[in-house]
C-alpha cells in the first residue's frame, strides 16, 4: 500500500515537472514574456510579469488538485473573469505576433487585402464563443 502511494507520488511529482518544463521552454524559447511586454510598452515591468507567470501555473497546479468552491458575489467574479480574460488574450496575441501566424494565414487563404477583416472575424468569433459559453453552459 505505502509502495503504490509512493510510486504515485513519484509519477504524479515527474509527470509535473515535465509539464512545468515544457510551460517554461515555450514561454522561453518563443520569447513570449518580453514580448508581450514590448507590446504593451511595459518593459520595466517584466518581473511582475514572470512571477504572475509563475505563481498563476503554481497556483492553477493547487487549485486542480484541490479542486476549490468559492462563494463569491459577482460583484467579484467579472472582474476576476475580465482580468482573466485579458490576459489569455495578450498572451495568444503575442504568442500569433511571434509565429507571424496571420500573415501566413492570409497567404495561404488568399485574402492578403482583407487581413484586418480577418481579424475582426477572429475577435468577433473569440467574443462571441465565450459569451454563448458562459450564457448558455455556465449560467445552467
Amino acid at each position: 500500500m505505502i509502495i503504490n502511494s509512493l510510486f504515485v507520488i513519484i509519477i504524479g511529482f515527474a509527470g509535473g515537472l515535465t509539464v512545468g518544463a515544457g510551460f517554461v521552454a515555450f514561454l522561453t524559447v518563443l520569447g513570449i514574456i518580453p514580448r508581450l511586454t514590448q507590446l504593451s510598452k511595459t518593459m520595466n515591468m517584466i518581473r511582475f510579469y514572470e512571477w504572475a507567470v509563475v505563481i498563476g501555473a503554481v497556483s492553477g497546479a493547487l487549485a486542480t488538485l484541490r479542486d476549490p468552491c468559492f462563494s463569491l458575489a459577482a460583484f467579484f467574479l467579472i472582474p476576476l473573469g475580465l482580468a482573466g480574460g485579458i490576459f489569455i488574450g495578450l498572451l495568444a496575441a503575442a504568442l500569433t505576433e511571434v509565429l507571424n501566424v496571420f500573415p501566413i494565414l492570409a497567404k495561404r487563404v488568399g485574402v492578403q487585402e482583407k487581413i484586418i477583416s480577418l481579424l475582426m472575424a477572429i475577435v468577433f468569433g473569440k467574443v462571441f464563443g465565450s459569451l454563448f459559453q458562459w450564457i448558455y453552459f455556465v449560467d445552467r
